[in-house]
């Protein structure tokens, strides 16, 4: 069932932000997801609780039908502002026409019979990276588009500088988790980023975004080789500053950042935005995950960006997921973030810096509560409170000093 007809909820405010649909968590937390990026500008509060509003929550379809048309809607208004001279306009409407292309994609059948992706998600990830390329077209300066050699393939990537630095730029490589790509990244870092001297390199990692979904690269335990592969083409870059290579990983990006910081020595600090230290290879949490909602979409999810044919497949490959024996190694400042409402625990992130610490590492732990918010998974209720911290906490560590 999809529509327009305005249908009721019962969303209320808790611990871990703004709940749009009770009876719908992941639907619920998608939903803020996107609201929560208003400040970024990749939404605004009235297109998003308009879509909200008309969205059956117990439908998929209804999910990408709405979130679709809203993205068709600000789409049309940026191509006609740019038709008629008004590029700030333009700007501002593909950016939210690119996030909310990728919202209208989320929860759509992931793979086809053969087990590849499957073709109404791709061209619905076309859309998404087609706004997103007119948006990096519009800023100031321009945005590239960029492949990254890797391997027998390439890894997708934007590089965008900062208007307020000038070469050689410190630079922070950038990746999601399991569902995060760097579409999303396009928006939710340059507004903290770029005052504070930073550019970035936006990458899809082996099962992240383009680099899964075209070239059906999988995720993978030995990050540091994707990663290695970043950093060698910002150091063939002149307008970089090598000394001055940060590296940030969101939500399963906890996971991957840490672990390629201890093989990678190029890099001056890393982040773990949302600790994952060894969970992901407790296989009694997984059976039970799975247990408890077989079809979800954080199960499906795993399952298409790790290339398994089923659950067992799945917890065979994200099984190798740890940390331990492995940060032991990592030479460069450690910054591990965590909301105390993060649905994975926190215990994780006490963990992960307990045993940094006590392998000499030099780590910082910041713990968000509900009190202040940015609590949530990767502060997703509220993610300018983590970019505000962490971004300073990046630009202190590579001695930049900005107004």
């Amino acid at each position: 069932m999809s529509g327009s007809q305005v249908k009721n909820h019962a969303g209320g405010y808790g611990p871990q932000g703004w709940v749009h649909w009770p009876e719908h968590e992941e639907k619920s937390f998608n939903f803020v997801r996107v609201l929560a990026s208003a400040p970024e500008g990749a939404c605004t509060v009235g297109e998003a609780f308009l879509a909200g509003s008309r969205i059956d929550p117990a439908d998929d379809e209804s999910w990408h039908v709405e979130w679709t048309k809203i993205a068709d809607v600000s789409l049309a208004r940026a191509e006609q502002a740019l038709a008629d001279g008004h590029r700030e306009t333009a700007r501002a409407n593909f950016l939210r026409a690119a996030n909310y292309y990728r919202s209208a994609e989320y929860f759509m059948p992931h793979t086809d019979a053969a087990g590849r992706t499957d073709p109404n998600r791709l061209a619905a990830f076309d859309k998404v990276e087609a706004a997103s390329h007119q948006y990096l077209k519009l800023m100031k300066p321009a945005g590239e588009i960029v492949r990254i050699p890797f391997e027998d393939s390439y890894l997708d990537a934007y590089f965008v500088r900062s208007p307020y630095a000038v070469a050689p730029y410190p630079v922070v490589i950038c990746f999601g988790g399991s569902d995060e790509y760097k579409d999303e990244l396009l928006h939710e870092m340059p507004r903290h980023a770029f005052p504070r001297g930073l550019s970035l390199l936006l990458v899809d990692l082996p099962g992240q975004g383009g680099s899964l979904r075209r070239r059906g690269l999988y995720a993978r335990s030995d990050t540091e080789k994707p990663v290695g592969a970043c950093v060698d083409y910002l150091v063939s870059r002149p307008d970089v500053d090598t000394d001055r290579i940060a590296l940030y990983g969101a939500s399963l990006g906890g996971y991957y950042a840490p672990r390629a910081a201890s093989f990678e020595h190029r890099l001056a600090c890393v982040v773990s935005d949302g600790a994952i230290w060894n969970r992901l290879a407790d296989r009694d949490f997984l059976k039970e995950f799975y247990r408890a909602a077989p079809n979800s979409l954080n199960v499906r999810q795993l399952m298409f960006l790790t290339g398994s044919a089923n659950w067992d497949e799945t917890m065979d490959v994200v099984g190798k997921f740890r940390l331990d024996g492995v940060i032991d190694t990592i030479s460069c400042p450690y910054l591990v973030v965590h909301g105390e409402q993060d649905f994975l625990g926190v215990d994780i992130a006490e963990n992960s810096v307990a045993y940094a610490k006590s392998k000499g590492v030099d780590v910082t732990y910041k713990l968000f509560t509900s009190a202040e918010t940015g609590a949530a998974h990767c502060q997703m209720d509220n993610p300018t409170l983590g970019q505000e911290y962490i971004c300073d906490w990046i630009a202190d560590r590579l001695g930049i000093q900005y107004d």
